[in-house]
């Protein structure tokens, strides 16, 4: 699994300065690397929450001397405008990061709106298996959570694939094993993720949740 490396220091030492490269955001962060060849000096970054996207921005932002707008459907409309225009300018890129492009949100500027249309847009898609399983493990690993590689891969076959399934059901074990101080296990996983409707039954379709009673 390739990582892409922030050049700059953060305190957490366990890999919070590293985003995982796999299948589902590769084509993303390559595009993020030709920026000198995009049609405009601006692109959007669209994608789930907990994707990743805001690291990978604060990454190319360091790379390459640009500059970042999160949360674009709720930031000023006049602000990103100009900051479009800055970016023309200086020939410094601007990275534009949302949930969905317009018109997922609507614009109300309509010269901003004619701008983002010429703006290429950016995607990073659900995690692959390959993801999850490296999210999983670096999960975990920032929270000294011993999971060993058989649980790894019953989660992976049971959590939803998302970004924010993924991290909740992380945080509802380390609770769980920090309140009951047992040992982290696919039992215990299945007792606390079922329940509370983190943990589906592939094999019958994501609406089917798997039930206290599903077999390891």
């Amino acid at each position: 699994m390739k990582q892409l490396f922030l050049p700059l220091p953060y305190p957490d030492a366990t890999g919070e300065d590293a985003f995982i490269i796999s299948e589902s955001n590769s084509r993303a962060a390559q595009s993020l690397k030709r920026w000198g060849a995009w049609p405009v000096m601006a692109a959007m970054l669209v994608g789930p929450r907990k994707s990743g996207r805001s690291l990978l921005a604060r990454i190319f932002a360091a790379q390459s001397g640009g500059t970042i707008i999160d949360d674009a459907e709720r930031a000023n409309e006049t602000t990103i405008f100009h900051a479009w225009n800055a970016a023309q300018a200086s020939r410094r890129p601007l990275l534009i990061i949302a949930d969905s492009p317009p018109p997922a949100w609507d614009v109300a500027l309509p010269d901003l709106r004619s701008r983002l249309v010429a703006t290429p847009v950016l995607a990073i898609n659900p995690p692959d298996d390959a993801l999850m399983e490296a999210l999983f493990i670096h999960e975990f690993a920032r929270r000294s959570m011993d999971a060993r590689p058989e649980l790894i891969q019953w989660l992976i076959a049971r959590v939803e694939r998302s970004y924010v399934a993924l991290v909740r059901a992380v945080d509802s074990l380390d609770q769980e094993v920090g309140q009951t101080r047992k040992r982290l296990s696919i039992p215990l996983a299945r007792g606390t993720l079922a329940p509370l409707g983190l943990i589906v039954d592939r094999a019958l379709g994501a609406e089917n949740l798997v039930t206290g009673n599903d077999a390891a």
